[in-house]
């Protein structure tokens, strides 16, 4: 094969993180590769994502795309991926994680403890609004929707005083000056896989798969976001739910040792389960597994029937 075809939403930020991949792929196992763009339902739907389904929605079709042999690899971000397998694909490599962070972009580069009660703070998730109301800092989540660029621009035009989003994004983008706090994960903890992209091939494809994972695959990376998703599916929650997890590998006596922090949080902020647990970078969906299940002995599942009811 010399050439691979990429599969990636159109957006501005999904053909940034499509093209570093692509960059990669093209060094090191010194392939032509192209990007094809494809439209997916989130692109399409203005409604909220709460509305149009959560969970796969920014999946769906770049993963069909791949199934049906129209591109050879797609590339996700990886938070966007449903906690369901599909057998039809698999998951070829994990990059190493960018920094995993919320990052506030506000007017006049304010803080979030700058901000004055009663300032507008757009974000169209769930995780962050539950996460900042808990601050009892006395701001207004205001849900919005759009790209990057549509958000910071109801920054600059004076519509809101501040959004939330994704740091990692943001640096893609070559946007980092523009935000005005890097939000502590003691504060927000990140949505599970947050700063990570999951890179798929068909199930069907051979030794490309093998090839991918040898090139760009990072196992600390890959265990980190395995323990995040595997507590977000015991927990039976979606993309979209007031979870927030983050894992890391740190040195222990016998060696590394995965550490994850787990939170769910009320949309109102007035009740939050937080746990973590430390376990083998061996066994990360052990890890996350046995958290979720700690999580919902504190009583995380009636906080996540409050909000499906």
């Amino acid at each position: 094969m010399t050439t691979l075809r990429i599969g990636t939403r159109a957006s501005t930020l999904a053909r940034t993180q499509s093209q570093i991949v692509a960059d990669s792929l093209a060094q090191v196992l010194e392939v032509t590769v192209e990007l094809v763009a494809v439209v997916s339902e989130g692109d399409r739907s203005s409604a909220p994502l709460t509305e149009i389904g959560g969970q796969g929605v920014f999946v769906g079709a770049v993963r069909e795309a791949l199934v049906a042999g129209d591109v050879d690899i797609v590339v996700h971000s990886l938070k966007d991926l449903p906690t369901a397998p599909d057998e039809r694909v698999r998951l070829a490599a994990v990059p190493a994680r960018d920094d995993s962070r919320d990052a506030l972009v506000a007017r006049d580069g304010l803080t979030l403890g700058e901000l004055p009660v009663g300032s507008t703070v757009g974000t169209g998730s769930p995780r962050r609004a539950a996460q900042l109301n808990a601050l009892g800092l006395g701001l207004d989540v205001v849900p919005i929707r759009g790209n990057v660029d549509t958000r910071i621009a109801k920054v600059a035009a004076g519509e809101l005083d501040a959004v939330l989003l994704a740091r990692a994004g943001l640096v893609r983008l070559g946007r980092q000056d523009e935000i005005t706090e890097t939000i502590d994960p003691i504060q927000m903890l990140p949505a599970p896989g947050q700063g990570a992209l999951a890179i798929e091939v068909a199930a069907s494809a051979g030794s490309l798969a093998g090839d991918i994972s040898a090139a760009l695959d990072d196992p600390f990376s890959r265990a980190a976001v395995t323990a995040e998703r595997a507590l977000l599916r015991t927990l039976e929650a979606g993309c979209l739910a007031p979870v927030g997890a983050l894992a890391y590998v740190a040195e222990g006596d016998d060696g590394p040792e995965l550490w994850l922090r787990g939170v769910v949080v009320a949309l109102d902020g007035s009740r939050a389960v937080r746990q973590s647990a430390v376990g083998s970078t061996a066994d990360p969906t052990e890890v996350g597994d046995r958290l979720a299940k700690e999580m919902l002995a504190e009583g995380a599942d009636s906080i996540m029937q409050e909000r499906s009811s």
